[in-house]
């Protein structure tokens, strides 16, 4: 299977700083819709382990995860003023809508199954480019590489895989249909966000 050359050139170092830059900017506005559908699913959990754990997740991915963002804007010196000039785009909306339209009007197990794909993907796409570095290789996105890659984030997304099989074992045969339904969604938005990002997607002019 082709890796998508968003990938690609972040493994190896080559992703053009305003194709990283663009994607960081998306995937902050995304990060607030996420937290708010990680704080639903924790006021929908049955068990209270999962209510405190995906209330934390909720808050890292707001508090963290912006902590590295952030970074990134002071390192390519981008201004309040330089980030609102890149409109949010297209995936990213119809994305975050998704998952807080799932957060309102899904089951639980359908919501921790529209949210799976991003702590699952990532750690997976992470760890698989963290084999293909070495000491020599000065990567610029080794930051985002090692968030993803380390322990810490794997133990995160093995806690998440536990607590959906949970809610799918109490689950109904019309419930886990619903939830695969909503995991592929997850899974195809999240290759659309990578694509939209190393396409600088913007917003068609309309006509009438």
């Amino acid at each position: 299977m082709a890796v998508h050359p968003f990938n690609e050139e972040l493994a190896t170092g080559t992703l053009s700083r305003e194709r990283f830059q663009f994607y960081l900017v998306q995937d902050a506005r995304y990060l607030v819709g996420f937290g708010r559908a990680l704080a639903a699913a924790a006021a929908k959990a049955p068990e209270v382990d999962d209510v405190a754990f995906l209330a934390g997740a909720a808050r890292d991915a707001i508090v963290i995860e912006r902590e590295m963002h952030e970074s990134y804007f002071k390192w390519f010196r981008l201004s309040e003023t330089d980030l609102a000039d890149i409109e949010t785009s297209p995936t990213c909306v119809a994305y975050s809508s998704f998952l807080l339209a799932t957060a309102h009007i899904g089951s639980y197990g359908e919501l921790l199954a529209a949210l799976l794909p991003c702590f699952w993907v990532y750690q997976s796409v992470g760890a698989e480019i963290l084999t293909r570095q070495s000491p020599e290789n000065d990567n610029p996105y080794r930051p985002w590489i090692d968030t993803y890659a380390g322990d810490e984030f794997e133990a995160t997304v093995r806690t998440f895989r536990a607590a959906i099989d949970r809610a799918a074992d109490a689950a109904g045969e019309a419930t886990r249909e619903k939830m695969l339904t909503a995991f592929t969604r997850a899974c195809e938005y999240e290759w659309m966000f990578w694509d939209s990002a190393y396409r600088q997607e913007g917003w068609p002019t309309a006509v009438f």
